[in-house]
């Protein structure tokens, strides 16, 4: 007893320590993308050595950061329970800007080229979602058949993509614009958009 409780508080520290960092980083790289594993361990309260007993270097936590945020990401996907295809790119886009919108610039990071290859296996799950919503409304004729189906999700991953890097997403009309971007790219005309978004002004409303 006197030997497991003293080692289950050391992990339960050691795992507040490592989330703490992660928080740090996170707030750190949204002021400043190229801040190094030094600022990044004084916003976190913490030594270099002490940050380097979690993290080997400042790339292993980038890599860290990353997938904790494709987690949330594809559990957003998951959760997008939607049968008409254009109305379930319009939300799963809305719910998926709302969250990067909280971390911007740690979401430009993740998918600048440096770590796009490491991105792109940890949103896997977020990526066959994108595909099946494209398969079946190519399907059902409801969005556009002109691009096969692989090139036409990819195509619309990297207007997300451009979205995050490019649209401030402090400005009101942020959401607005994102996901008319992609309802463009998947062969929604600016009319069709506007009366779908209309129909379902929730969608804006995305948590």
């Amino acid at each position: 007893m006197t030997t497991t409780a003293p080692l289950r508080q050391l992990r339960k520290d050691a795992a507040a320590n490592r989330a703490g960092i992660l928080r740090a980083a996170a707030a750190t790289l949204a002021i400043d993308p190229t801040a190094s594993i030094d600022q990044i361990a004084r916003a976190a309260g913490l030594s270099r050595r002490a940050l380097y007993g979690h993290f080997d270097d400042r790339q292993a936590l980038l890599s860290e950061l990353i997938s904790a945020g494709a987690q949330r990401f594809n559990a957003i996907a998951s959760s997008v329970d939607e049968p008409h295809p254009p109305l379930a790119l319009a939300r799963l886009t809305a719910a998926l800007w709302t969250e990067a919108a909280h971390v911007q610039i740690a979401a430009a990071l993740a998918l600048d080229d440096t770590h796009l290859e490491h991105t792109a296996v940890a949103l896997a799950p977020l990526r066959r979602a994108l595909a099946a919503i494209v398969r079946t409304g190519q399907d059902d004729g409801t969005l556009r058949t002109d691009i096969a189906a692989p090139t036409l999700a990819r195509l619309i991953e990297e207007t997300a993509r451009a979205a995050v890097s490019r649209i401030d997403a402090s400005s009101p009309i942020s959401t607005s614009l994102a996901v008319r971007a992609v309802l463009s790219i998947a062969g929604l005309s600016w009319r069709e958009s506007e009366a779908l978004l209309s129909a379902h002004p929730d969608v804006m409303e995305a948590k």
